[in-house]
């Protein structure tokens, strides 16, 4: 309990800040639908913020070194704050486009310096609880973070003042504690082909993730605008799909520790497609209809990052952990920067469903290779325990080190 009394001030910045940054995506795509900017280009402000989110991950590391803690906290959330203020000032989406690199920047940076704070507070007696809490803190601020499109009034200087507010807010937990900064952790070197290296399924299966993940989120509103969802309707709608993902991730871990991994993945994948199906047929059965699918749809596409991540790092040394968790993430990110412009873009050109269209074809790669995989080696023989694996920065692979080691 002292632990987490001590942790407070982490965890409401961690609050703060997902109400900021993860009310903005919902918000830019009825603002861009509200001003009349194209399809493809709302996709690219969804495929910008991922741009950001890349650099911070990489940069954050080297800032702290240089600055401290607080002081590339306080950067980047100003970053942040600054990239939500200039939205009404300037209305063009290839300017917007810009401002969403600021927020993708302010995200991944100011994540890594609260996990890295975090890392150094815990210790293997303390981490199980410390993560659980954080995980429970950070996807209970997402829920509401994607409900309150429902009282931001798109396209207002309003709406963007009160989340440029709360991101200003994030930085007083965190700068005000009394507590001692730790010491600078070393950033972790990127690899992005030690995970290929590991296992190819699970490098595809981060992919794909990001695919899906980005594109749901970023270009899910505009598919839920063309199927009739009220603005309120479109914040349920996008919160259904991360509390899916969240209820399934007890019952597939437990599947991913008892069962062989790859076929995990691929049955995953498999019900990736039928929920995608599922949520195409929904449309003009009514908006409950379409927020069950979307409660589905996330439940069997949410958990595909951390069985990828659990199916990677059974192939890992344990010195490698850190390094391989940057690699998949550096992975996931790039399946994340591509999907919103290309699903944005099949939205112009065919209409709501190619969202799930794609989504599906990605997950219909996804299981023709983790067969052609299942035919190349054996499992491994022996495997790390499953953990929800958070896609927050590079420098979660230390959290997560402790809890992969135990066996």
């Amino acid at each position: 309990m002292r632990l987490l009394v001590s942790l407070a001030a982490l965890f409401l910045s961690v609050v703060l800040l997902q109400l900021a940054n993860g009310g903005v995506a919902p918000l830019d795509v009825l603002s861009g639908l509200a001003l009349d900017f194209s399809t493809a280009q709302i996709g690219l402000l969804g495929s910008a913020h991922f741009v950001g989110f890349f650099i911070g991950c990489w940069w954050a590391p080297r800032l702290m070194g240089s600055v401290g803690h607080s002081r590339a906290f306080a950067a980047f959330t100003a970053t942040g704050a600054i990239g939500l203020l200039a939205h009404m000032m300037v209305v063009d989406p290839l300017a917007w486009s810009a401002m969403r690199v600021a927020s993708g920047l302010s995200v991944a940076g100011c994540y890594t310096v609260i996990e890295a704070w975090l890392q150094a507070k815990v210790t293997n007696a303390t981490r199980g609880r410390a993560m659980g809490v954080y995980r429970v803190v950070d996807m209970g601020a997402s829920l509401v973070a994607q409900m309150m499109i429902g009282i931001l009034e798109p396209a207002s200087y309003v709406s963007y003042n009160l989340l440029a507010l709360i991101c200003c807010a994030a930085l007083l937990p965190l700068t005000l504690t009394t507590a001692s900064q730790p010491e600078t952790p070393a950033a972790p070197r990127l690899r992005p082909w030690l995970a290929v290296e590991r296992s190819p399924l699970a490098a595809a299966g981060v992919m794909v993730a990001g695919l899906s993940s980005a594109a749901f989120r970023m270009v899910g509103p505009i598919y839920g605008q063309q199927v009739g969802l009220r603005a309120d309707q479109i914040g349920l709608f996008l919160a259904a799909f991360v509390a899916g993902g969240a209820l399934a991730q007890f019952p597939v871990g437990w599947l991913a520790d008892k069962y062989d991994r790859r076929w995990v993945l691929i049955w995953l994948s498999v019900a990736a497609i039928l929920s995608c199906a599922v949520t195409v047929s929904a449309n003009g059965a009514g908006a409950p209809a379409v927020l069950a699918s979307a409660t589905l749809f996330g439940a069997t596409t949410f958990p595909i990052y951390s069985v990828s991540a659990a199916h990677a790092h059974d192939f890992a040394e344990s010195t490698e952990r850190v390094e391989l968790s940057a690699a998949l993430m550096f992975l996931f990110a790039v399946g994340a920067i591509a999907s919103p412009l290309l699903a944005s873009a099949l939205i112009a050109w065919f209409g709501p469903s190619a969202l799930f269209v794609l989504i599906a074809a990605g997950h219909a790669v996804l299981v023709v290779f983790g067969l052609s995989r299942m035919r190349a080696r054996r499992g491994p023989a022996r495997r790390t325990p499953y953990v929800w694996a958070p896609r927050t920065s590079f420098t979660i692979g230390r959290l997560m080190k402790g809890s992969r080691d135990r066996r």
